[in-house]
């Protein structure tokens, strides 16, 4: 057992400050494991928000030596043995308390993507998927929406102005999936545009990087979904056969009127 310097923001909304707590720390934690002895040894007041420490909920999202990261995952034995452990709030979303951010603009954004929008001729059970269809949507579906894509989004973070027009690409990547699910029949590049600001993303990576599950964001959602945007407004041929009639009508998009998994 070492003893080991932590620096954690305190306070509430705007006003907080780092404060230093030196902490023992043993062979193999992790920043949570240190974070809970600081609760029960020396600041019981401090607000952590966590739930499964096994890296599946998301709910650890924090910053920790600036860079944003799951506490239940990272190892202290990734510091130096005389490094300090600044650990702050994500910086995007407001601060509740501590640790805590207000992430509620996530769930509003998901509330706006409309739902699966099946063929009403299909029959439960006569769905027939390639493999490689299912391998795509699969990866996306590995999100465990810690919003830590969302807190490194410069669109988010440095222009305040964009977020009421812009889904972030947790939630662009939403879209997406349902774009390319060979069942689904809405069209959903017009939205994608115009509702939910793809085009602000300049695709530069940030979100994949910070990805606790490995998903290939910007190379397998955020710009396949770009392309197919860029195909149905700007292919000639694409307009033609819209303006000529040879392709059907968009499918209407039914609202999503379905509850968060947050608030079920």
């Amino acid at each position: 057992m070492t003893e080991r310097t932590f620096r954690v923001w305190r306070g509430s909304g705007e006003n907080g400050e780092l404060t230093d707590y030196t902490v023992e720390v043993n062979e193999g934690e992790v920043v949570l494991d240190v974070l809970h002895r600081l609760q029960a040894t020396q600041v019981p007041d401090l607000a952590v928000r966590w739930n499964c420490k096994a890296g599946k909920c998301g709910s650890c999202s924090v910053e920790i030596n600036g860079m944003p990261r799951l506490s239940c995952m990272t190892r202290m034995s990734v510091f130096g043995p005389d490094e300090t452990v600044t650990v702050t709030p994500m910086r995007t979303f407001p601060v509740v308390r501590d640790l805590v951010c207000d992430v509620s603009y996530n769930y509003e954004k998901a509330r706006e993507i409309p739902a699966f929008t099946p063929d009403p001729k299909t029959s439960p059970g006569d769905f027939r998927m390639q493999q490689q269809d299912v391998e795509r949507s699969q990866e996306f579906r590995k999100c465990i929406e810690c919003f830590l894509c969302n807190n490194v989004c410069h669109v988010i973070r440095d222009h305040e102005e964009n977020k009421e027009h812009f889904s972030g690409p947790r939630y662009l990547m939403r879209v997406a999936e349902l774009e390319m699910h060979p069942e689904d029949t809405a069209d959903r590049r017009q939205i994608a545009q115009d509702e939910f600001g793809m085009g602000y993303c300049n695709i530069t990576k940030c979100c994949t990087e910070v990805c606790p599950e490995g998903i290939r964001i910007t190379d397998n959602a955020l710009i396949p979904l770009k392309e197919r945007v860029a195909d149905r407004k700007y292919d000639p041929l694409v307009w033609l056969g819209n303006t000529i009639g040879r392709r059907p009508k968009d499918t209407p998009i039914v609202p999503n009127t379905r509850r968060p998994a947050e608030e079920e």
